[in-house]
């Protein structure tokens, strides 16, 4: 998997769009090594290990399409990605955005793909705005010889060489763009084979406190797993930064995610783009390659979201649910898992903290190629990323 984010906050200002000229170049700053949880070597910070199909690389440079057409406000801006060559070869994509939220404006953001003997057309990977409805969309029918678009997710039929983003922004009412404050895509190799590494024993006792939001008992509740865990993850840093604004009621946070096309609340990248919509605030879908992964980000006290198999995690032989996610929190002191489930019943008297076998948890994960939210503020200090598979 690679992750690119695309630092654009200084590209796109809170003003009317003034003319550029066509395919014009611009050359960023480079984005800023994150500040690690211990130091690594310049051999080790200049070539990550992109293990077991996974891999992270920035991009700076992007070309300015100019206008191409009338939105919904006025002109829009496009912007298009350098060529990124893949050290991977992955056969999906995962797209993430974090946009400075304005009523009416939307993004819409595509992709292609290079297969060593020809480009794809542009898929697009969605449409996106805090306004909902027709204006925050996937799309369906997309599917050709070189690729389909699973709602979220752009798989491909060979393995992808290079890769392009574009991403054309429209104003909102009152003609002005938003700051798009990043972007990036997670591409996987889904048949490579993960090796794991050795747990983290130290981390094994530790839990991070998440207060417990619940999906259901709202009246126009259905599989709101996704949104409640973001609103549980945006909840966890309402209370460190104190910033209530953060503390997200759960139909809020499943009416600012819902995909009107999919007919639901689970597109993981709408999931982050609410979240990162808030000021200083960073999030992102990834994949991992083990659970020693998330006992680092647990250490670092940042709570991932991660998407399970709901079947196979409760014991089942066969995994027939949709999927589910949780927010994991913790380990206990035999390495088991402390995950914060939005699916418990506080009418029954439960609570949102539970614990589930490791050995159950590696498959159920696994189901979902290992995907979890990254929701966390900017500038934080994150776990050593020695293997490239985050920010």
């Amino acid at each position: 998997m690679i992750f690119l984010p695309f630092l654009l906050s200084a590209l796109l200002t809170n003003s009317p769009m003034k003319p550029h000229t066509p395919s014009e170049t611009l050359s960023l700053p480079a984005p800023p090594t994150p500040e690690l949880s211990a130091p690594l070597s310049p051999a080790a910070l200049s070539k990550p290990s992109y293990r077991d199909g996974r891999a992270f690389l920035p991009i700076t440079k992007f070309a300015i399409k100019g206008v191409e057409s009338k939105g919904l406000n006025g002109d829009t801006k496009v912007f298009e990605s350098e060529e990124i060559i893949s050290p991977v070869s992955a056969n999906e994509a995962v797209v993430s955005w974090n946009v400075a939220a304005k009523s009416t404006m939307k993004a819409e953001i595509k992709a292609k793909v290079w297969d060593g003997d020809h480009w794809s057309k542009f898929y697009l990977l969605g449409h996106w705005s805090p306004a909902g409805g027709e204006l925050r969309t996937s799309l369906n029918g997309q599917k050709d010889a070189d690729a389909d678009v699973a709602t979220d997710t752009l798989v491909t039929t060979k393995p992808i060489w290079k890769m392009v983003v574009s991403v054309t922004m429209s104003p909102d009412e009152k003609g002005e763009f938003p700051a798009l404050k990043f972007l990036g895509v997670s591409l996987t190799d889904t048949r490579a084979k993960v090796k794991p590494r050795a747990s983290l024993k130290k981390v094994w006792g530790k839990e991070i406190t998440v207060t417990g939001k619940w999906q259901s008992g709202w009246p126009e509740a259905n599989g709101w797993c996704s949104p409640t865990s973001t609103a549980m993850a945006l909840g966890y840093w309402a209370s460190k930064l104190n910033r209530p604004e953060l503390d997200v009621a759960v139909p809020d946070a499943a009416k600012a995610c819902f995909d009107k096309v999919y007919d639901g609340t689970g597109n993981w990248p709408f999931n982050t783009a609410f979240a990162g919509s808030f000021p200083g605030i960073r999030a992102y879908v990834t994949r991992l390659s083990d659970v020693s992964e998330l006992e680092a980000w647990v250490e670092a006290g940042i709570p991932p979201v991660v998407s399970v198999s709901y079947d196979l995690l409760c014991g089942k032989k066969r995994d027939n649910d949709p999927g589910h996610l949780m927010v994991c929190i913790g380990f206990t002191k035999e390495g088991d898992m402390i995950l914060n489930d939005p699916a418990y019943s506080p009418n029954k008297g439960e609570g949102s903290r539970r614990i589930f076998p490791r050995s159950a948890f590696i498959p159920a994960w696994h189901r979902s190629k290992n995907t979890v939210y990254l929701i966390y503020p900017e500038n934080t200090k994150l776990p050593t990323n020695k293997d490239g598979h985050w920010e």
